[in-house]
């Protein structure tokens, strides 16, 4: 199933490598510079990374943000880190800067994965090289590398919880579920959605599954910006709809932001029994409700491994050498596949969220009060 759902996502994807490095500008003001296609000698540990993240609205963004920038620093390099506000031409610009301020590499967690060609041609053309950071850059042949964690394990992960917590495999059922996924821009809510689905989708077919609202396809269910308000209000439709004399068994939710909409959704409109519901990234506000009980389960992926993982890449790529990897098939961005390194997602639940969250230190127990 997974092939399957890999050869449909490859379609019209692609990216070849590019290695060399030049000049790349500090966020926030743009300046004009001289041609800056001159390779520069560079080295690991030191130069500088710009570094550019989608948001500071999301728990998740900030943390890798701050994780990149103090493993970077402590390898020895210099950070321009910049938040967009989710906002495309924000981050266009912000890049743009990078590469006419001196930067040496790119790391992106891209907004919109179709929005980056032009700056991302001006790196190339530069000699800079640049890793997509947790979201695949789309249709550039400037992109070396991916970092990221299995998305399409998040999204198998989730599915097989909600199939053994249903005991789909024994029981007759039906059982009523709705779908909620990410933005349609991001490329990873593909992967989620996919992975999910090939778990999910024989049970619909056979109507274990009963999707009242008829939402099912992965346009219906996305959520635009990853808005938990957007996501909200859309359950509010769907409980009004179809969910006045019925119950919610199950809810997929592809990560934090929509499984939060969804929660005060239910906690404002709904009087049935609590439904089982998953996430994805350990958000403080959804590690509450998981131990309230409101929340299933969540897939913690502990961005501090890939922050790591991302600097290994930086210190290779500032060498002159190879960085690591260990996916060379799966992502394809239109222009060819991009060798990716994948961290693992584990599942968080009631049972190991203090051993997973807590005795690591991604979280103090005052943070979870």
């Amino acid at each position: 199933m997974k092939k399957r759902f890999q050869k449909l996502l490859a379609i019209g994807l692609a990216v070849a490598c590019v290695f060399s490095l030049a000049a790349c500008t500090s966020g926030e003001s743009s300046s004009s510079g001289g041609s800056t296609a001159a390779k520069k000698e560079t080295s690991a540990g030191s130069g500088k990374i710009g570094v550019a993240m989608p948001t500071k609205d999301l728990q998740r963004w900030n943390q890798d943000g701050e994780n990149m920038k103090k493993e970077l620093e402590a390898a020895g390099y210099e950070v321009d880190l910049q938040y967009a506000s989710n906002d495309v031409a924000t981050q266009v610009s912000q890049i743009e800067n990078m590469i006419s301020g001196g930067c040496e590499a790119l790391v992106i967690a891209s907004i919109d994965g179709e929005s980056l060609g032009t700056p991302l041609q001006s790196a190339k053309e530069a000699g800079i090289q640049v890793i997509a950071y947790d979201r695949l850059i789309m249709n550039s042949d400037a992109v070396s590398y991916y970092a990221t964690f299995d998305n399409y394990m998040v999204g198998t992960k989730q599915g097989e919880y909600l199939e053994e917590a249903l005991d789909l495999k024994n029981a007759a059922g039906p059982f009523n579920i709705e779908i909620f996924t990410g933005d349609p821009g991001d490329n990873n809510a593909k992967f989620f959605y996919g992975g999910a689905m090939d778990v999910l989708q024989p049970y619909v077919d056979s109507g274990k599954l009963v999707v009242q609202s008829g939402q099912v396809d992965f346009a219906s269910v996305a959520t635009a910006d990853w808005s938990t308000e957007k996501a909200q209000a859309r359950m509010d439709a769907i409980i009004a709809s179809n969910y006045a004399d019925k119950n919610i068994d199950a809810v997929l939710c592809s990560n934090d932001s929509t499984s939060l909409g969804v929660e005060n959704s239910l906690e404002a409109n709904y009087n049935g029994e609590w439904p089982i519901i998953t996430g994805q990234d350990c958000d403080v506000a959804n590690t509450k409700n998981l131990i309230a009980g409101k929340q299933a389960m969540d897939i913690f992926k502990d961005t501090r491994d890939l922050a790591k993982q991302t600097v290994s890449m930086v210190d290779a790529i500032m060498g002159g050498g190879t960085a690591e990897t260990n996916d060379n098939e799966t992502y394809d961005n239109g222009t060819g596949v991009i060798p990716s390194y994948l961290c693992e997602p584990v599942v968080v639940t009631t049972d190991n969220y203090k051993e997973m969250l807590l005795d690591s230190g991604y979280y103090t127990e005052d943070d979870l009060k």
